[in-house]
């Protein structure tokens, strides 16, 4: 997906279960003529990545937990030089070292604040093999449309999962005259006859400078929340409850929706498809309709204060997860909307 994107940069270092995206791109970016570079650690990953993107090129890098956590001072770096990039994490198990191998939903936090200072990044979270895919060129189409960083927030049971793919057909590369003519005001292409060269800083000591740079970024995260919030919807229009799940847990909570309308249960589903910006406004309308709202995530509950903030105390918000690489059944999930909703 990322390939057939048009992304000819990568720079990874292995962690499971991230591990088989640098493991591909090693092989296949050599037959594009892209270029694979595996750094001593994520710290050099990331910043590797943000140097090839701000040369208007697409760049992307792959992690999972320790690795997003050691990413974060530089995607910080990037979000204030405006360094359009793409970072997939595949989470895993924790805190700390955890469960390599088991999957979690445990980096939502981390994703939207994880570095420090004001602001905001877009997260995708995918659902399906298919989405993975997909989710790679639409971050690149966003990433360059705001010159930021995006996130695809994918967990480990996705990352490892297998199913069908159509794949889109694969662009072609731009030539460094075309990057220079569509991102040649800001990319550093060097300095012409025909114009300065650019600079890339994240300092300014001048406070308005500073004040009025932070606002710009802002900006951005506010047209974000207007032209690109996604989100899906099922069976939420004659719904009395309500589930909210991303990811795999969505999987989950769309079946127990089914169990129970058989059981007489009018459930309804809403599964953000973008993390940040989150789907607050249609929460909030949907909270005028149904009776209570259960969030169903693996982990202790990162996402719920999302939705209670979203509803604003008009309906009860209640939490269901599982940790310890433990994946919820559709079972257990209906179980516990009747025990802390329904009762």
């Amino acid at each position: 997906g990322a390939i057939a994107a048009g992304c000819r940069f990568f720079g990874g270092y292995p962690i499971t279960p991230a591990t088989e995206i640098s493991e591909r791109m090693a092989r296949r970016l050599v037959e594009v003529n892209g270029i694979y570079i595996q750094m001593e650690d994520e710290i050099a990953s990331i910043a590797a990545v943000i140097g090839a993107s701000y040369t208007g090129k697409k760049a992307m890098t792959a992690t999972s937990g320790p690795g997003f956590s050691l990413m974060q001072e530089n995607i910080g770096l990037a979000v204030m030089t405006e360094a359009p990039l793409v970072i997939v994490n595949i989470m895993r198990g924790g805190p700390s070292t955890g469960q390599p191998t088991m999957p979690g939903q445990q980096e939502i936090m981390q994703a939207k604040w994880g570095s420090h200072g004001d602001y905001e990044i877009i997260a995708l979270a995918p659902s399906s093999v298919q989405e993975m895919a997909d989710f790679v060129e639409d971050a690149f189409d966003i990433a360059f449309k705001y010159r930021a960083p995006v996130l695809i927030l994918s967990d480990g049971l996705i990352g490892q999962m297998m199913e069908k793919v159509n794949l889109k057909d694969q662009k072609i590369r731009l030539t460094d005259e075309e990057v220079i003519k569509l991102n040649g005001d800001w990319a550093t292409t060097g300095k012409t006859k025909n114009r300065e060269r650019n600079i890339i800083t994240s300092l300014d000591l001048q406070s308005e400078k500073m004040e009025a740079r932070v606002r710009k970024l802002m900006r951005k995260y506010e047209q974000m929340e207007k032209e690109d919030m996604r989100y899906e919807e099922f069976q939420t229009e004659d719904a009395d409850y309500l589930f909210v799940a991303y990811g795999s847990s969505a999987r989950i909570a769309q079946k127990a929706v089914q169990l129970a309308r058989a059981k007489g249960i009018k459930a309804g589903f809403l599964r953000p498809i973008t993390l940040f910006p989150y789907p607050k406004k249609v929460l909030f309308d949907l909270a005028d309709q149904v009776k209570g709202i259960l969030s169903v995530e693996l982990n202790a509950g990162q996402m719920v204060e999302d939705v209670r903030l979203s509803v604003e105390h008009k309906v009860p918000v209640e939490h269901f997860g599982r940790t310890g690489g433990i994946i919820h059944t559709p079972e257990e999930v209906l179980e516990a909307l009747e025990q802390k909703i329904i009762k």
